[in-house]
């Protein structure tokens, strides 16, 4: 009985951390989405800075966490999310004391929980790179129309027409209407453009900021930049096409690990059930071997999202 109870502790700790982190990134993003819109004229861009200067002496790991939270629209400052990590991890080894009572597998769940938020924010930044990736040309071909309209000189007045045409899909509306507020709250534009590229996470974001940090830091007409920026990325259509279908075969590859150890488990508990539970529940040695083999499958949801990354 007391392995039974120590296995659904186990399994219901991973299900707890997981739902509630999903939901609880999801409202905080939701609601922060919902404030920045009703409240960005009245200057609301700026309040998260001032959390952000408590963070500064963390140098690079604050402006990577603050720059991947900022590229899937959570405009909140890192804190929370250090808070949460560390916790999830002290909580890991505690678990792995009271679970397996070794110190690796302390040491292993541990690293696994404190580091699923990281993967969580990963993860969620690949589907919104992903669903955002095709959208980016017509995006910027209704920037060029609006840019032509506005005189060819005014950028930020050319993304603000952009966002208020509401002809971008929902992704791609909210990305670029991030930027168009950033621009027009904050003085760091390399911060903003910087944070644009992380959310399409492809090299034609890359030249199509490069292209609007030349225009705002030398107020340079950028019309033909544009034009050949366009015509270069619909003859390279359907190798992007071509690239998303990999991309989304690197994402079901993720889950096929999690897919054959139930299936294993499944198999071995339908052929003897009491064998099964002696050696997966009651056994030290059964309990590792699951522990390794959760260990191994969060190591292929990085490698999955590192492969991602390389793919973009």
């Amino acid at each position: 009985m007391t392995g039974e109870v120590l296995l659904s502790w186990c399994v219901l700790l991973f299900l707890l951390a997981y739902v509630s982190l999903r939901f609880g990134f999801s409202a905080v993003w939701d609601r922060m989405s919902l404030r920045r819109r009703l409240s960005a004229r009245a200057g609301y861009g700026r309040e998260p800075e001032r959390g952000h200067r408590r963070w500064r002496r963390f140098g690079k790991l604050h402006s990577h966490a603050a720059d991947l939270m900022a590229a899937v629209g959570w405009n909140v400052n890192p804190g929370p999310f250090y808070a949460a990590s560390v916790f999830l991890g002290l909580v890991g080894v505690s678990a792995g004391m009271a679970l397996f009572r070794t110190p690796r597998s302390a040491a292993l769940l541990g690293a696994m929980m404190g580091l699923l938020p990281y993967v969580l924010l990963r993860m969620r930044l690949v589907s919104r790179q992903l669903a955002v990736r095709l959208e980016f040309l017509p995006a910027v071909e209704l920037f060029y129309q609006c840019y032509l309209l506005t005189g060819g000189r005014q950028i930020r007045t050319a993304l603000q027409k952009t966002v208020e045409e509401r002809r971008l899909p929902g992704e791609v509306q909210a990305v670029f209407d991030q930027l168009a507020r950033h621009l027009s709250l904050r003085e760091d534009d390399e911060e903003s453009l910087r944070r644009f590229c992380l959310a399409f996470g492809h090299t034609w974001a890359d030249h199509f900021a490069s292209i609007l940090k030349v225009a705002l830091t030398e107020g340079n007409p950028i019309a033909p930049n544009l034009k050949e920026l366009i015509d270069d990325m619909r003859k390279a259509q359907l190798a992007n096409q071509q690239e998303r279908h990999r991309l989304l075969e690197i994402r079901l590859a993720n889950f096929t690990p999690a897919l054959f150890l139930g299936l294993f488990l499944a198999i071995n508990f339908r052929m003897s059930p009491e064998g099964s539970y002696r050696y997966y529940v009651l056994d030290p040695t059964g309990r590792g071997m699951l522990l390794n083999a959760l260990a191994l499958m969060f190591g292929s949801f990085i490698m999955g999202i590192y492969l991602s990354r390389r793919k973009m």
